[in-house]
């Protein structure tokens, strides 16, 4: 199946193979934004500029709850994963669900427009933590596959990266929500940022153009996050980017009009995908990585192999 959110102010569920629409989720009372399943496809996650996110079931459609926590549009959502998710971004969000560990999904982060994170019990829909710190808006947020960091991209032109997580690009222990490191170096908005399946890589995606590919040490006394490589190319800004399943290879979204694939070690790049007509916004890869699927404002979607 595929979600797709809409400024319709609804979101969608539809057959892969026939393009039947089994549900119309609606409730919300602005334009969906950002979208995702679960990790174990039994709940779609929907968050909407009317400053709320929702659950959904997705056998029945019916609304399983609705947070109330920020005050500003809900810009960015993920669930904690435990497993590999391969989801195309914002907008007009597109996700493809796969099938993970049943103890994965169980805690969903979001970010908004007022600046702040926050980190849901998605079993009780109650708020555990809100996050605070970013000097704008937040555009992105991410676990690390065992959900024990976040990290946060912002329009203040920084990537927070925790044990829970914030607005710029600094990563936060889920556990503490201890701020481990602030990362600078893009020269405009961080609009995306991802970890790697091992948690050992953070990828970054910015209105200056370029990616970034940051190293990420956690464990002992020596806790560091060093640049990796830096992704230049693009001519137009970089709105999303993700890993394949291995972490060899990244997947960046652009302005102008393509997606590229590159290295992630060394930054050269692989590849470019030209085709859609207008900016491509959102991409991702599946679970073997053979496959990549693109969404652009040219209100297409286009799958590449």
């Amino acid at each position: 199946k595929i979600a797709t959110g809409s400024f319709d102010k609804t979101a969608r569920l539809w057959s892969v193979e026939t393009g039947e629409c089994h549900h119309v989720f609606q409730s919300h009372s602005a334009e969906v934004v950002c979208l995702q399943f679960n990790p174990i496809s039994t709940i779609l996650a929907t968050g909407s500029m009317d400053t709320l996110a929702k659950l959904w079931d997705i056998e029945t459609g019916v609304e399983l709850a609705s947070l109330n926590g920020h005050t500003a549009e809900v810009i960015a959502l993920q669930f904690s994963q435990g497993g590999q998710s391969s989801t195309v971004g914002n907008t007009h969000d597109c996700y493809q669900e796969t099938v993970c560990g049943a103890g994965a999904g169980r805690l969903m982060l979001t970010g908004s427009f007022d600046h702040t994170v926050c980190l849901w019990d998605v079993r009780t829909g109650d708020r555990t933590h809100h996050l605070i710190g970013h000097a704008a808006e937040v555009a992105a947020a991410a676990f690390s596959y065992d959900a024990s960091l976040v990290a946060t991209a912002s329009m203040d032109k920084t990537v927070r990266f925790i044990r829970l997580f914030r607005m710029t690009k600094q990563v936060w222990d889920t556990r503490t929500g201890r701020q481990l490191h602030l990362l600078g170096g893009h020269l405009d908005e961080v609009l995306d940022v991802t970890f790697d399946a091992s948690g050992r890589r953070l990828a970054s995606a910015s209105a200056d153009s370029t990616a970034r590919v940051w190293d990420v040490n956690t464990s002992g006394a020596n806790q560091s996050i060093r640049a990796l490589s830096h992704l230049t190319g693009h001519e137009g800004e970089v709105s999303k980017v993700c890993f394949n399943s291995r972490g060899t290879l990244v997947l960046t979204a652009s302005a102008d009009k393509t997606a590229r694939l590159w290295d992630a070690e060394t930054g050269q790049l692989q590849d470019i995908l030209v085709g859609h007509t207008d900016e491509v916004f959102s991409c991702a890869f599946n679970y073997e990585g053979d496959t990549i699927i693109t969404g652009s404002k040219d209100n297409t979607c286009r799958i590449w192999r």
